[in-house]
């Protein structure tokens, strides 16, 4: 892959979280892949592990099209047989997943299955640069050339095309002169904890409050999630910035408070915040790269679809890819035309949820999301 000071690759994937793997396991066996990324430990950020651990029951189809089921279930993450909401009135509604032909979803522990993701990557044959920050981003020929910065030196990089992996805020599409259209101002602030021991259920939690939203989930090795949702311009977004006063919001929460206390969850210090509104980016692809996962699709948490999203469409870019390494003109372009109606289909089924929550119509977070 070295050739005359210059690393050469077929496909450069700028970052490596679970997009960017599933697309360089895919594409490994068969062109030559690196894969950069600007952290070294997966899924942290500032020391404490991301949110985004939901995986839906259609994800065994996916992993199993990409030979990793199996591999997958040796990890150990715990599944999650359905979920408790209290949404659209103040009854608790339950549903479960026992009628679903692919099982149960799964509670990721984060840092591991990202972690597992980059392992399989470089055991297919992927190359992996951590960390590493590119510098430019330039047209060579038909191809790029890269100037990147890893462990304070600077590598020239050729390659034949580019993967913008990057999530909501990566700013390597707009470079190739793409637009990404963000849908609402969604905020998500987080904290971590602990269940007592024995007290813990395979179920998730949403409840809705007059200025968002709550959801929690557990985790594998007796650990918890609790977060909050709301808009990045409300008064309420300071508490989700804050571990402490997100807490202190949460005893207000009546259902999802009393379920926590029954679990005997106790808040570990661990915790953060993050964008979480929907966006889309057009193109997802052009002359020589595209985008997967989050820098091409965006999903609102409430559609439990981030993870799934970021699988899917690493897979279907890297069979796009290889096409278009092999010659195919119509394979990147067809990609991007491929997950419009994906786009579609998700801002239809996030509107009919919202819009199942009526009580607060003269709340800014719900009259925005109001559906007529």
């Amino acid at each position: 892959m070295i050739h005359a000071g210059v690393i050469e690759a077929d496909a450069v994937v700028v970052g490596a979280g679970p997009a960017g793997a599933a697309f360089a396991l895919n594409l490994a066996p068969l062109h030559r892949v690196l894969v950069l990324d600007r952290r070294d430990s997966p899924a942290l950020r500032n020391g404490v592990s991301r949110i985004g651990e939901s995986l839906a029951p259609a994800a065994r189809r996916l992993l199993a099209d990409m030979g990793l089921w199996e591999s997958f279930l040796a990890e150990g993450h715990s599944p999650c047989h359905g979920g408790r909401s209290v949404w659209g009135g103040p009854l608790l509604v339950e549903a479960d997943n026992l009628r679903d032909l692919d099982g149960p979803g799964w509670h990721l522990d984060r840092s591991r299955f990202d972690g597992w993701l980059r392992r399989v990557a470089a055991s297919r044959g992927a190359a992996l640069l951590v960390p590493a920050q590119p510098l430019s981003v330039d047209r060579a020929g038909e191809g790029w050339l890269l100037e990147v910065e890893t462990a304070g030196r600077r590598i020239p990089i050729r390659a034949r095309l580019l993967v913008d992996a990057g999530g909501r805020g990566s700013p390597l599409a707009k470079r190739f002169g793409a637009r990404r259209t963000v849908s609402d101002r969604l905020v998500c602030g987080w904290s971590h904890g602990f269940d007592a021991p024995g007290r813990q259920s395979g179920l998730t939690w949403i409840e809705a409050e007059p200025d968002g939203w709550w959801y929690s989930a557990p985790l594998p090795a007796g650990r918890r999630v609790v977060a909050f949702h709301t808009d990045a311009d409300l008064d309420a977004a300071a508490d989700a910035r804050d571990a402490a006063s997100l807490l202190r919001r949460l005893s207000g929460c009546t259902v999802l408070a009393d379920s926590l206390r029954a679990c005997g969850f106790e808040p570990d210090g661990q915790g953060g915040f993050c964008a979480a509104h929907s966006s889309s980016l057009s193109p997802a692809s052009g002359d020589g790269w595209l985008a997967v996962g989050d820098a091409a699709l965006g999903f609102d948490p409430l559609s439990s679809q981030g993870i799934f999203n970021a699988l899917y469409t690493g897979l279907a870019a890297a069979e796009a890819a290889d096409r278009h390494l092999s010659g195919d003109p119509a394979a990147l372009p067809g990609y991007a035309a491929g997950l419009t109606p994906i786009h579609d289909a998700y801002r239809a089924h996030l509107h009919a949820w919202y819009g199942l929550e009526r009580r607060w119509q003269d709340r800014p977070f719900w009259r925005r999301r109001l559906v007529e």
